[in-house]
């Protein structure tokens, strides 16, 4: 089913929607490559994308990405999107029985901007391995496209991943990123990859060890041949024996640098190591990385708020919203993304 986007021209503070009407929209991410943006986001059970060449001043009609049986869709499962040089690719996860019972990485890629779309092509090399839901993609330097999901085609959840090199053309074969000696990773946080401007590919997930939910961040500087040992983020611990379906974001910088955002309990933390800044109460937080500033934004309760690192003082973007995606921009602001009852809204920080 088609949903309609309105479209407007992007002024700092502006916004569109994708109005509600049969299936609600949700769960939006984005991802741009200088000054081309991309925006997918699902709806029952098809995927959608939308673009924009010019930072955000005007996007593209919405097109149908993909419908493969019963999308994961809810709770940081949805779809994903990354721009390479070679293709603007999708990922998502969806199975014939959805729920739970199965699901599989699938990947679809745009060679014209978003225009068309080609054939699907499944990521994981177990069928149902992927069933979780949960899963993340990222792109950068080296031409490195890189999928890292929760898997359970062993006892426990791992997280495995697969690259490609070619656009989402073709997939490597799927690569053991991380088994906790614990027997399982946190078993519904979503994990987070990051592709750097050298290649070098980070997962930040949240690991389950001792009786810890704690936040760890496990690289790769050859592609994803190998990963070495996880770290973990942050100095304190959060005793739990459950699940706070909470993953955070991370990106990587120059000279090894990581940034990360993620909460433990009620709070939120800003974290370059082993170190941590606490930011306050809040949920789901994202960050974005720009030549001015570090952007940060969250939700608390219903409201999502923002900030930059540079300044001590919180904002409101919007009093009702949810499940928020970031993205930098060349001019040194970032653009976000949310969802907020049935629609899809965005809007430019700076």
């Amino acid at each position: 089913m088609f949903l309609p986007i309105f479209l407007a021209f992007f002024l700092p503070g502006a916004e569109w929607t994708t109005p509600g009407g049969g299936q609600p929209n949700r769960q939006p991410h984005l991802a741009a490559l200088g000054s081309e943006l991309a925006l997918t986001y699902g709806a029952g059970d098809a995927i959608y994308f939308t673009g924009s060449k010019d930072a955000g001043k005007t996007w593209s009609k919405p097109v149908t990405v993909g419908e493969q049986g019963k999308l994961s869709l809810g709770m940081r499962r949805g779809p994903r999107i990354a721009v390479t040089k070679d293709a603007i690719v999708v990922t998502a996860i969806a199975g014939e029985k959805g729920r739970g019972a199965d699901g599989d990485v699938m990947s679809w890629r745009s060679v014209d901007h978003g225009a068309t779309w080609s054939a699907p092509t499944r990521v994981n090399d177990v069928a149902a391995s992927a069933r979780e839901g949960l899963h993340s993609l990222a792109a950068g330097g080296r031409n490195t496209l890189f999928a890292t999901w929760l898997d359970l085609r062993e006892k426990g959840t791992r997280l495995y991943g697969s690259v490609s090199k070619d656009g989402g053309r073709t997939w490597s074969r799927n690569l053991l990123v991380y088994h906790s000696p614990s027997g399982s990773v946190c078993e519904c946080c979503h994990p987070t990859a990051v592709v750097d401007s050298e290649g070098v590919i980070g997962v930040m997930f949240r690991n389950s060890l001792e009786g810890n939910r704690d936040m760890y961040l496990v690289k790769s500087a050859d592609g994803g041949a190998r990963f070495g040992t996880a770290t973990k983020l942050g100095s304190g611990s959060w005793k739990l024996n459950a699940c706070p379906m909470d993953g955070g974001s991370v990106t990587l910088g120059p000279k090894n640098s990581v940034l990360s955002v993620w909460r433990r309990e009620g709070n939120l933390f800003l974290s370059s190591g082993d170190d941590e800044t606490p930011l306050g109460p809040g949920r789901q937080p994202v960050l974005a990385q720009t030549s001015k500033a570090t952007f940060l934004a969250w939700t608390e309760g219903k409201i999502i708020r923002w900030k930059t690192t540079a300044a001590a003082n919180v904002q409101t973007l919007a009093e009702e919203g949810a499940f928020v995606s970031l993205v930098s921009l060349p001019d040194g602001s970032a653009l976000l993304a949310a969802e907020r009852d049935g629609t899809i809204f965005v809007r430019k920080l700076e």
